[in-house]
């Protein structure tokens, strides 16, 4: 009896060494598909997202106001460089993010719509850390830059806005990433651009060839 008892806890030591000894792999990766610690997402995937159902992208000229644009589509594309096991830090490059014009309004006195608004400088890299953080930075020596093309009643303006990276959290419950309130500064443009212009957007679900992902 004494002998068997020794054996059956030279093995459990034996399972809780590799246990505690096991690659980190063994958790999952950052990002995964269909489920959180599913399949990993594979480098050099695209991801995609829409804006969330019933949402807005909106750039307002201040943090509690509600003057200035909103648009009722957008979409962004980035592609996975680094998926690490989690946790850790996936990156990607955000290769498009889009607008649709004719979705996008403005209550600014003077202007009468919108032309278009354009994602500059791109690609961007992101950082989507396991605990949910999603970080937006431009190459280096660049900036961060969006170009609004408004129709006034003075004619066409262009209001450039730049950053110098943007802030938003992730979430596995709709699989959304979210920016609220990402402050950009008016590098060019008319006065009836307002001096600076304040992001926020929801864009869900992030997809993996239409697989939604979750961040680990």
């Amino acid at each position: 009896m004494r002998t068997r008892s020794l054996l059956a806890l030279a093995g459990t030591v034996v399972v809780l060494t590799v246990a505690a000894t096991a690659p980190a792999s063994a958790a999952g990766n950052v990002l995964t598909n269909g489920s959180a610690g599913g399949t990993a997402v594979a480098v050099g995937d695209t991801l995609t997202a829409p804006l969330a159902t019933g949402t807005s992208a909106t750039l307002y000229s201040s943090a509690t106001g509600t003057s200035g644009i909103k648009c009722t589509s957008s979409t962004f594309t980035a592609k996975v460089t680094s998926n690490p096991a989690a946790p850790g830090a996936a990156t990607e490059s955000v290769t498009a993010q889009t607008f649709g014009s004719s979705s996008c309004t403005s209550n600014v006195l003077g202007v009468t719509g919108v032309t278009s608004i354009t994602v500059d400088n791109l690609p961007y890299t992101a950082s989507v850390t396991s605990g949910g953080t999603v970080t937006i930075t431009p190459a280096s020596g660049s900036t961060i830059q969006t170009t609004v093309k408004l129709s006034t009643l003075l004619g066409s303006i262009n209001c450039v806005y730049r950053a110098n990276s943007l802030t938003g959290t992730s979430s596995n419950t709709d699989n959304s990433i979210t920016f609220t309130n990402q402050q950009f500064t008016k590098s060019s443009g008319s006065g009836l651009c307002f001096a600076s212009g304040y992001f926020t957007a929801k864009y869900a679900p992030v997809t993996d060839a239409g697989a939604k992902v979750f961040v680990n």
